[in-house]
């Protein structure tokens, strides 16, 4: 049975197996000594946001731990991408579907969760997330995400997240360790 869901700016609520999100998900920040500690892969604190919920921070955690559940496809379309991820690890998959509708629809109403770790191409979307066109959809295959743009600033960094999330997907925290060193922000 195929769920699917389009947001352009502000729509807010969605279904998806029966279940209805009416509020984005994200992450937070946490002090430890005076400094930010990124490393801690057991409380993973660089999961923590400014905006963001306890709730948010726990799927990311989640998603981080079992990262070896998660297998993604990529498809640069020339306005956009189109994704399809899934998990062998349904608590995983819930996580993901919640996660993915969650932040669909902060973006839309440019709504920065402001997580410690978060790559700095998500700034473009906070600034011009009402440009975005999302089409979510669960299938068989797993959830399956499109989003267009006519901007192509957001054309290029919806593609260079896309490739960074399939990095996280295969490599978990390790990528998000070397995307923060080759910036500049790491220890």
């Amino acid at each position: 049975m195929k769920n699917w869901m389009k947001f352009g700016a502000g729509v807010a609520v969605v279904a998806i197996s029966g279940l209805t999100f009416a509020n984005a998900q994200s992450h937070g920040h946490m002090v430890h000594g005076g400094g930010m500690h990124l490393h801690d892969e057991v409380t993973m604190p660089g999961l923590l946001g400014e905006n963001a919920s306890p709730e948010e921070s726990a799927e990311l955690a989640l998603m981080f731990r079992k990262f070896d559940t998660i297998t993604r496809e990529v498809e640069n379309l020339p306005d956009g991408i189109r994704t399809v991820t899934r998990s062998t690890d349904q608590e995983v998959m819930d996580a993901l579907v919640s996660h993915s509708v969650g932040m669909i629809d902060r973006v839309g109403q440019k709504d920065d969760p402001k997580i410690r770790i978060q790559s700095p191409t998500l700034d473009v979307f906070f600034l011009h997330g009402d440009e975005i066109q999302s089409v979510v959809e669960m299938t068989d295959d797993g959830l399956v995400v499109i989003q267009t743009s006519e901007n192509p600033e957001l054309v290029a960094a919806l593609q260079t997240h896309a490739a960074e999330v399939t990095d996280m997907a295969d490599r978990g925290m390790a990528a998000v360790h070397d995307m923060m060193m080759e910036q500049g922000r790491g220890h």
